[in-house]
C-alpha cells in the first residue's frame, strides 16, 4: 500500500503544508505543482494524511 496526492483535491496554488510534517522528508514539490511522495522514503506514518487540510493524501490499495 502506498500514499499519493490526488490532483483532484490538491489546489496546487501554494507551498504544500504537509512537506514540513513529514518526519522522513518523503514529500517534495516543484514550485506550486502537485507534491510528490517518494515511496522509497515514505514510512506511511499517516502524519500527512491527518495534516492535509484538503484531504488530498490518499492511501492507494
Amino acid at each position: 500500500m502506498a500514499l499519493y496526492i490526488s490532483p483532484n483535491y490538491c489546489p496546487q496554488n501554494h507551498r504544500c503544508p504537509i512537506i514540513s510534517v513529514c518526519p522522513v522528508g518523503a514529500i517534495s514539490q516543484n514550485g506550486y505543482g502537485l507534491p510528490i511522495i517518494d515511496e522509497s522514503k515514505c514510512t506511511e506514518c499517516g502524519k500527512c494524511v491527518r495534516y492535509c487540510p484538503m484531504r488530498a493524501v490518499i492511501k492507494n490499495s
